[in-house]
């Protein structure tokens, strides 16, 4: 079963060695970022930091909570992260095989599957989050909201769930966007055109009416990773935490607007969006180790603040990989894995380096059967989602490991001739992408990194790789222990 909030979670951490606590007073100004920024590139990726004394604030800060393969994989309950991949396999079971179904019919089960059981959140009348409620004076400076980095156009929120409501079919929906703080009572909404949040907002300006808002800060480990994964907009993310934690997320109804959050969260902010109000938001130091340039976003008005009595607060930086982010990014490449091959049954195994900072690069491999099947496979992962987002993806041959960098790059540059086996493609690009011709547009392009058969225009007969054969190798394993003593052969 799941943890029952971030405090369970970290009490786990704390009890194995992967929590640190920093008494030393820090700068929430740059300070802590270096201090996490120091942590995550270490060798070992280092612990979660818990920052008891944080300069103009008495609540303590919470980072790097899911910054390594090990923490992030404790937070979903399972031994290593390329098992969430066996168990969403697992949990999706019924909607991988049913009986005489077609693609689309497979597809239809995913959300049906959600609403049976554990997935269903349960509505509670209070919870630890409601402890004290401030509807007379909320504020954000009483809490310690970083800026990461020097060049940031303030101080940032960045790990709030952020609660939303479709204004028209009343759907909710959670997502984790960065919000800069202007004062003590409002804040910038940044979500990118693509995202459901603004999707909400454009339907609430278009109506000419305020959107409702909440941001829950340090929910449990189950909710804040299904804040950060690109689910398609039928399915209610509170359900998939559910799903994933085998037991419902309690929902508290909020003070000063009429949606549901965590109840187990350590802070709530609650407001509205104006539709009439933009503000100039950015730059920002972001996840593709640049700054995203300055643009105007909505406006967040802070309207009630609830939290525990004595609450922590929760955030994260995003910069020049590796970073938290970077392993959350690993999370939801596992655990989506079989998603992908729902709809494109040929996927062996893919990858998105962290240095490709998700959209930039994705490796996939596939049991090719056809001239084309390659470029088939580019075009099927452009029109899925936010994978409409890659600028690159090699698609390679059933026998490449692609999460070997070394492997990728001795069989692909192997295998491409550059004029025959590049696809250049137009379409929609991450807001982030400063090198696109335009805001949200510009070119991406696939490589067919894969064996190619006559009517690709190879006519030449394709090369034998070179493998020595197992009983050679055998032989020379039992030879070798005898000459050098047991040592590894790499070590020798």
């Amino acid at each position: 079963m799941g943890y029952r909030d971030l405090r369970h979670f970290l009490e786990v951490l704390e009890s194995r060695g992967e929590l640190k606590r920093i008494t030393v007073p820090v700068s929430p100004v740059l300070e802590v970022a270096e201090w996490a920024d120091r942590a995550v590139k270490s060798p070992t990726g280092g612990p979660a930091l818990l920052f008891e004394k944080v300069e103009g604030s008495t609540v303590p800060l919470l980072i790097n909570t899911y910054a390594t393969s090990a923490r992030m994989a404790l937070s979903l309950e399972v031994p290593t992260l390329p098992d969430l991949t066996t168990k969403m396999e697992d949990l999706l079971g019924p909607a991988l095989h049913p009986p005489k179904a077609g693609l689309w019919e497979k597809l239809k089960l995913i959300p049906k599957l959600l609403e049976y059981g554990a997935a269903i959140p349960k509505s509670v009348s209070t919870g630890p989050c409601k402890e004290v409620v401030d509807k007379e004076t909320p504020s954000f400076e009483r809490f310690p909201v970083i800026q990461c980095w020097p060049k940031d156009a303030g101080k940032y929120i960045t790990f709030g769930c952020v609660f939303t409501k479709d204004p028209e079919s009343g759907k909710r929906n959670c997502g984790v966007y960065r919000m800069q703080v202007f004062d003590a009572r409002t804040c910038a909404m940044h979500w990118h055109p693509h995202k459901d949040g603004a999707r909400h907002f454009g339907k609430s300006r278009k109506a000419g009416k305020r959107m409702e808002v909440a941001i829950a800060i340090g929910p449990d480990p189950a909710v804040a990773f299904a804040a950060v994964c690109p689910l398609p907009p039928d399915v209610d993310e509170m359900m998939f935490a559910g799903l994933l934690a085998g037991e419902p997320v309690r929902l508290v109804k909020c003070e000063t607007v009429d949606l549901e959050v965590p109840a187990n969260s350590e802070i709530v902010f609650e407001g509205y969006l104006d539709p009439d109000e933009l503000r100039l938001e950015g730059p920002f130091g972001d996840h593709t180790g640049y700054y995203s340039l300055a643009d105007r976003f909505p406006v967040f008005h802070l309207t009630c603040v609830t939290h525990r009595r004595d609450p922590i607060y929760q955030t994260t930086i995003v910069g020049p990989p590796p970073m938290e982010d970077g392993v959350m990014g690993y999370a939801i490449e596992r655990l989506f894995l079989p998603l992908l091959r729902m709809q494109i049954s040929e996927v062996v195994d893919m990858h998105m380096p962290v240095e490709g900072c998700f959209h930039n690069l994705v490796l996939v491999s596939i049991r090719k059967r056809y001239p084309g099947h390659a470029r088939k496979v580019m075009h099927a992962i452009w029109g899925m989602g936010q994978a409409m987002f890659t600028k690159v993806i090699v698609v390679m041959d059933e026998d490449v490991n692609v999460q070997d960098p070394r492997e990728v790059c001795w069989k692909a540059l192997n295998h491409i001739d550059p004029e025959r086996d590049i696809e250049i493609a137009h379409g929609p690009m991450d807001i982030l992408d400063h090198a696109a011709r335009a805001s949200c547009y510009g070119s991406k392009i696939g490589i067919d990194a894969t064996r190619k058969f006559p009517e690709e225009g190879h006519v030449r007969e394709w090369p034998d790789e070179i493998v020595m054969p197992p009983e050679v190798k055998a032989i020379v394993d039992r030879k070798w222990r005898d000459v050098f003593g047991g040592l590894d052969k790499d070590k020798a």
